[in-house]
């Protein structure tokens, strides 16, 4: 008769300390990339809104300033309609911004605000074309 060959409990028990402590490490990490895949909505939705401001600039060449409304759009002037704004986790009260135009010089600064408490960074800001955080 021939004996079975098995593993050892102490084999066994081995492995899962491993499989453990790598789990123990790459929840964390796992979770950083997580928000930082959340955040990249925000961030493409501000870079549209730059665009759209950009345009708007381009297409009337008038100077001026203004200051959106946390959750206005104000559609008529930069094309958006409702909704536009609108993705998985952020929203358009999310994103607020103001435009200076002295009929040269363009300057924006688009913020965008988390939407869930416990993310990290709490706010992301495009001040025309670079990207700060704050928060951290």
């Amino acid at each position: 008769m021939r004996k079975a060959r098995g593993y050892s409990l102490a084999e066994l028990l081995t492995v899962v300390v491993i499989v453990v402590v790598l789990a123990a490490v790459a929840i964390p990490l796992m979770r950083g990339r997580v928000d930082s895949a959340k955040w990249s909505e925000g961030k493409a939705t501000a870079g549209t809104i730059a665009t759209a401001i950009r345009a708007w600039i381009a297409g009337y060449n008038m100077p001026g300033s203004w200051t959106s409304a946390p959750g206005s759009l104000d559609a008529r002037k930069l094309g958006f309609i409702n909704n536009d704004l609108d993705g998985t986790y952020f929203n358009q009260s999310h994103f607020t911004w103001v435009v200076d135009y002295d009929g040269e010089n363009l300057r924006y600064v688009i913020t965008v605000t988390k939407t869930i408490p416990g993310w990290k960074p709490d706010q992301m800001v495009l001040d025309t074309g670079v990207w700060e955080q704050s928060g951290i």
